[in-house]
């Protein structure tokens, strides 16, 4: 039972009620590439009820970046790139991390959890630190990359729609930011979170009114992200 501190920070009850009974799930060395796999498919649902909603709602198609291009992608179209990502991670992620999870040896978690302004520091950190390195990776490994451009309309599950090499690569890369960086485990689970759901809504081929990209114009969003799709397809 973890005894509370007598300074411990706001998200200490958060922290520890991740911990109660979880540290096997915690130190288990499938949850890096179950965690991606499994966030990126819950952040994709409501862009396909989104999809299925365009086919009917035209007020919903108004929001497609390529509203004139033809309907949304077809639950059929989902469930082909949900297969496709599904078998590369059961082939190819899930064991390569494992092994690496194996050779590394599990990693101390810490009592204390981190304040809230460590934890978005290290949030913003990891997430500069990640695009750096996948620009870099991006530009000399574009071969690998060229998969997954294919999708010259991409939707939002297709964000994970590589080549099992690329899915590999992007998240040792994610894990090597949080090593980098190092931050708490509790900041590096909402980093996580966090980059897939800029995955999820670059790829989600709409230009919503609340999108981040609205908020935040230095993101780009869908509509730059469409663009780089189809100068590069």
């Amino acid at each position: 039972m973890l005894v509370p501190h007598p300074e411990a920070p706001v998200l200490q009850g958060l922290w520890e009620a991740v911990q109660a009974g979880q540290r096997e799930v915690l130190h288990s060395p499938y949850l890096p590439a179950s965690y991606a796999f499994l966030t990126h498919v819950l952040l994709c649902t409501p862009f396909l009820a989104l999809d299925a909603l365009g086919s009917v709602c035209q007020r919903v198609r108004s929001w497609r970046v390529s509203a004139g291009s033809g309907p949304p992608p077809s639950l059929r179209r989902w469930g082909e790139c949900f297969l496709r990502v599904l078998s590369r991670y059961l082939s190819s992620v899930l064991p390569a991390t494992a092994l690496l999870h194996a050779l590394c040896g599990p990693v101390e978690l810490p009592l204390l959890a981190p304040s809230c302004w460590d934890l978005c520091v290290e949030v913003f950190a990891c997430l500069l630190v990640f695009d750096t390195l996948f620009f870099i990776c991006h530009v000399a490994m574009h071969w690998i990359h060229r998969h997954h451009h294919r999708h010259h309309l991409p939707f939002a599950l297709a964000a994970q729609d590589s080549s099992s090499l690329e899915l590999l690569s992007l998240l040792l890369l994610a894990l090597s930011s949080s090593w980098l960086v190092g931050c708490h485990p509790l900041s590096e689970a909402v980093f996580h979170l966090l980059n897939s759901w800029l995955a999820v809504e670059d790829h989600c081929g709409y230009d919503l009114p609340w999108a981040l990209h609205h908020l935040l114009p230095c993101l780009g969003g869908a509509p730059c992200h469409q663009a780089h799709h189809a100068l590069h397809n």
